[in-house]
């Protein structure tokens, strides 16, 4: 008997996960004297939940959330200016995600992994989710 594939198609309440892991930037943060001197690396990592239309079958990226994109945003974020603590810059690149209607919830992850001589890295990770109304109101326009 030939056996036959079953194709499921995707189901808009249950959204993609985008991630992003260790992603290198260059970037001025920190307080301490040295850490306003010169850039150090940081280690970048998000997952994005996202909501769209895509069908399954389509191969345009224009149907999808572009990583690649979200890789060059975040960069160009990290590298705009100082940031003094890696919390407001996870902040900002959370609310850079979320500012894509698409984009249900955040999750950023900044390690700085050669500040401490002693530790692998130190760093943050925050969630961030749209409220409610926001989530309603994008998944009405995303239609």
């Amino acid at each position: 008997m030939p056996q036959t594939s079953r194709v499921m198609a995707p189901d808009a309440k249950c959204p993609r996960r985008v991630f992003v892991r260790d992603l290198e930037i260059l970037a001025s943060v920190g307080i301490y004297e040295v850490e306003l001197r010169y850039q150090q690396r940081i280690i970048v990592g998000l997952e994005l939940d996202v909501a769209d239309t895509y069908d399954g079958i389509s191969e345009r990226i224009g149907d999808v959330f572009d990583y690649g994109r979200l890789v060059r945003d975040t960069e160009m974020l990290c590298q705009s200016r100082h940031f003094k603590l890696i919390e407001t810059l996870a902040e900002a690149i959370g609310n850079q995600c979320l500012s894509d209607p698409r984009v249900l919830s955040v999750t950023v992850r900044i390690e700085k992994p050669d500040i401490m001589p002693n530790c692998k890295s130190v760093g943050i990770a925050i969630r961030r989710s749209r409220s409610t109304d926001q989530a309603l109101q994008s998944s009405t326009s995303i239609s």
